[in-house]
């Protein structure tokens, strides 16, 4: 047998990512994240995994009326997740005085100058054009869903980025409107567990989120196909350590699911090696980056690469604080390597199967990973 077989995924990651765009807006605590969860166990089961749910209570956002009016034009968006949300009547003030006005892209939040833009204190609001690798409205991830900002920050379409900002200039009076509810939800991650040979091996996690703002075929589908493939390569080889697999809801609100995750288990943060695949794995014209402080962990990522014929990788330094699920692992000082790429359609609506997604980059990727997942177990 070749020894590429051994690592094949036994699933069409062709027909897995078409399957999770069709869910739907996989947004945490809403229909396509509970479809996804109960499709995911389902996989995981049919692979011989022992697949559950683990739900939590949290109040999911249920946006009414969303708008910036100017004049007599209403010119639609979203509400941040993290912010104060109006009444139906909104607040009105000075377009770029009183009523904040940036264009920022969605990797924003990670930036220094970020937490003061959201504190503008002289403001009754903001209003945010999203600018991100193509056009349209680039929603931005709620890093402090659980601890809110005091304004509401509404986001807006790129394709208004010049009448709003000619607005300012002319300082006309506007009125926001960021309407939302809180509405108690019981989403779920899902876990499986695959016990090892030796419980003296050091434990291994596997996490990719499985939630986000739009379909996310891209963005998130790569992830998903890579978790299925690392899954089914420790169940095919008898691994020494004992596995956790786990794909997240909660990820476009600070990681929520993940923190649920690690409540429960707070010994794995620095006891075992966690494997996560990020953001836009596969994704048309993507740069894939690993990312982890262990050269091991480095060289065992680009060997698997190498060995199914690429992609080759791009390395952040080994200081690099992650932006994803991995960033509380590099925090407290575990191990852990992180697959991350690039995409021009992040946390776009036009982030869609198949014109977003590349098929084959996607399953060499899952195709390393796998290799990855069933080093690191010790099979």
């Amino acid at each position: 047998m070749d020894n590429r077989d051994m690592f094949a995924l036994p699933l069409d990651a062709a027909a897995l990512l078409q399957a999770y765009d069709a869910q739907g807006v996989h947004r945490t605590g809403h229909l396509a994240d509970a479809e996804n969860a109960d499709w995911l166990v389902d996989l995981a089961t049919q692979l011989g995994a022992d697949a559950r749910l683990e739900s939590f209570s949290m109040d999911r956002i249920e946006p009414a009326d969303c708008y910036v009016e100017i004049a007599s034009q209403r010119i639609a968006g979203t509400p941040v997740f993290d912010g104060a949300f109006t009444s139906p009547a909104g607040v009105e003030g000075v377009l770029g005085a009183t009523v904040g006005l940036e264009t920022l892209g969605p990797t924003a939040i990670y930036q220094p100058t970020y937490e003061a833009y959201r504190q503008s204190r002289n403001c009754t609001a903001l209003v945010t054009v999203t600018k991100g690798g193509s056009p349209g409205l680039a929603v931005f991830n709620a890093e402090r869903f659980l601890q809110p900002y005091d304004l509401p920050n509404l986001l807006v379409p790129s394709e208004y980025e010049a009448q709003l900002a000619a607005a300012a200039q002319q300082g006309a009076r506007v009125r926001v409107v960021c309407d939302a509810r809180r509405v108690p939800s019981r989403p779920s991650n899902v876990v499986a567990t695959v016990a090892g040979s030796d419980p003296d091996v050091p434990a291994v996690v596997v996490m990719t989120p499985r939630s986000g703002w739009w379909h996310c075929a891209s963005e998130r589908g790569g992830g998903i196909v890579c978790w299925l493939s690392a899954l089914a390569a420790v169940l095919r080889h008898r691994a020494a350590a004992t596995v956790t697999f786990l794909a997240s809801t909660g990820h476009e609100l600070g990681h929520v699911g993940l923190h649920d995750f690690m409540q429960r288990r707070p010994h794995l943060t620095t006891t075992a090696t966690w494997l996560h695949f990020g953001a836009n794995l596969g994704a048309r014209d993507s740069v894939l980056t690993l990312q982890s402080p262990q050269d091991d962990l480095r060289r065992l990522g680009c060997d698997a690469l190498e060995a199914v014929g690429g992609p080759h990788p791009a390395l952040s330094p080994p200081a690099t604080v992650p932006n994803g699920e991995s960033r509380d692992i590099h925090r407290a000082g575990g191990r852990y390597l992180t697959f991350v790429g690039s995409n021009t359609l992040f946390h776009l609506p036009s982030d869609r199967y198949p014109d977003a997604v590349d098929i084959p980059a996607v399953g060499r990727i899952a195709a390393a990973a796998a290799r990855v997942a069933a080093a690191m177990a010790g099979a």
